[in-house]
């Protein structure tokens, strides 16, 4: 966010957490990220089966976020 649309880091910050409806505070904390991030599909650190990975999860993440990221718009460009 900081790059794509030249937003402050608390803005940043912001954007994401509204987006992902949770409190900015929630984006540091390990435990509510994992549980959201395999509630939403959007990858863990750790793989875990069924849930979506590498390029499959920054699609998700790209949709969610309404933004784009180079290789998802690259992929999308390659596919019928």
């Amino acid at each position: 966010m900081q790059l794509n649309h030249r937003m402050r880091l608390p803005e940043a910050k912001k954007y994401v957490a509204d987006k992902l409806k949770v409190s900015t505070f929630d984006l540091s904390d390990s435990t509510v990220m994992r549980n959201l991030r395999e509630e939403l599909d959007i990858g863990c650190v750790e793989a875990i089966p069924g849930l979506a990975k590498g390029l499959a999860a920054k699609a998700r993440i790209a949709d969610l976020l309404d933004i784009k990221i180079a290789c998802v718009e690259k992929l999308k460009e390659k596919m019928p």
